[in-house]
């Protein structure tokens, strides 16, 4: 059973950055995709970046510019880099592993961007 355990959630002002961490247990890293997603309160879960096995990475248009997915695969952990934080950033991030046959998720970590 893959596990996947997010870290590098908090508190931030408006303008400030985090970087969000995601280790993954289990051998199939290297072939997953990894992607990051959030859902803020009352909000449906969208998907924040994604990252390709083969390092193709696509971002939703409102943290196009801000935000950097990244992986290391020696490490089996995917980041995600928010720069110049909003507001509207303000929702708990979760990682999330995908495969042809699988489809993991992490537990969450929560960004708390204040004005």
């Amino acid at each position: 059973q893959v596990q996947l355990v997010e870290s590098g959630g908090g508190l931030v002002q408006a303008g400030g950055s985090l970087r969000l961490s995601c280790a993954a247990s289990g051998r199939i890293f290297s072939i997953s995709s990894m992607g990051w997603y959030r859902q803020a309160p009352g909000k449906q879960r969208e998907l924040v970046a994604i990252i390709t096995s083969g390092g193709s990475t696509n971002y939703a248009d409102s943290v196009k510019g801000r935000f950097t997915i990244s992986r290391d695969n020696a490490k089996s952990t995917v980041y995600l880099q928010m720069n110049s934080l909003k507001p509207e950033d303000t929702a708990v991030y979760y990682c999330n592993e995908n495969g042809r046959w699988y489809d993991y998720w992490g537990q969450g970590t929560q960004v708390t961007v204040s004005s």
